[in-house]
């Protein structure tokens, strides 16, 4: 059983939707959890819920896209309860439109509120974090960034930049034990109303997404994982590099890239890189390059 008792967890955007299923499912497992949202009714709201079951829990009003503000909230649960061992930033917004018709104003909202929130949020505990040798920390990306979706240039592009802060920060954080992920998920919330049947939207429900949230938090949680969640299933994606085609340089190189793409693009033996660079290496193998031998063929 995974058991939160005697940590503390911030789940940012809380008032309703998936960051209340998170925060009622982290108290239940014993967690003291600050219930963060823009309106301090909604935030309020859940936090009785908590209080009436019996949880420890502190209601706080914030938007995460001012950084003083979610410091100020960060700096607050430290004096109340000590530290901060859980931060999901699921706080988020929509502005949808094709990028024809979007206004950039609409753009810039919504990658500061998914992004720089998080960044925000993210760099309000890190440190913390880092001093006490364990954090937990969940970016709430989407398959419009892993995949696309009309008419979500904006949002699309917020989630995606958020599974590369989250690849990076895993590497940074794994020496203090601070692992980070990411979730994807599938929920009948306020962003969906009107836009999927009924039906659907009851097998969508939030609290179905939030037993993958817990397991991105637990003391045995992964690291560096993206995992997307639905209707009560679970699936990892997975960002992936093909073996690749060496083809050399000069005149004809655009015409033998072209000519090799169907071996370029086969997945047969494709790899999850584990860091960056791991890129560079394998464009150097295959040139012919050996580190040992310092010269190519």
């Amino acid at each position: 059983m995974i058991d939160l008792s005697g940590r503390v967890a911030i789940i940012t955007g809380a008032g309703g939707g998936l960051g209340r299923a998170h925060a009622l499912l982290f108290a239940q497992r014993g967690a003291r959890v600050v219930v963060n949202d823009l309106s301090q009714a909604a935030a309020d709201a859940v936090a009785a819920e908590i209080a009436a079951a019996g949880g420890e829990v502190i209601a706080l009003a914030a938007s995460v896209s001012d950084f003083d503000a979610v410091k100020a909230m960060a700096d607050e649960t430290v004096a109340r309860w000590g530290k901060v061992d859980i931060l999901v930033n699921n706080a988020g917004i929509l502005r949808d439109k094709s990028f024809a018709k979007m206004d950039l104003a609409d753009f810039r909202l919504v990658v500061d509120v998914h992004l720089m929130g998080s960044v925000n949020c993210t760099k309000a505990v890190w440190d913390q974090m880092r001093a006490q040798n364990y954090g937990r920390i969940v970016m709430t990306t989407s398959s419009s960034g892993l995949y696309g979706n009309f008419g979500q240039s904006n949002y699309g592009a917020a989630k995606m930049a958020l599974v590369g802060l989250m690849q990076t920060l895993a590497l940074e954080g794994a020496r203090n034990n601070i692992r980070v992920n990411c979730i994807a998920p599938t929920a009948a919330t306020q962003m969906l109303e009107g836009l999927l049947p009924q039906q659907e939207m009851d097998l969508l429900r939030p609290e179905f997404v939030s037993p993958g949230v817990l397991a991105l938090v637990s003391e045995d949680a992964p690291t560096r994982t993206i995992l997307c969640a639905g209707a009560g299933s679970f699936e990892a994606a997975h960002i992936t590099l093909t073996p690749g085609v060496f083809v050399g340089g000069g005149p004809a190189a655009p015409e033998a890239v072209e000519a090799a793409w169907p071996r370029i693009i086969d997945r047969t033996g494709e790899i999850v890189p584990e860091a960056g660079e791991r890129q560079g290496r394998l464009e150097l193998q295959n040139a012919g390059y050996s580190r040992d031998s310092g010269k190519g063929n």
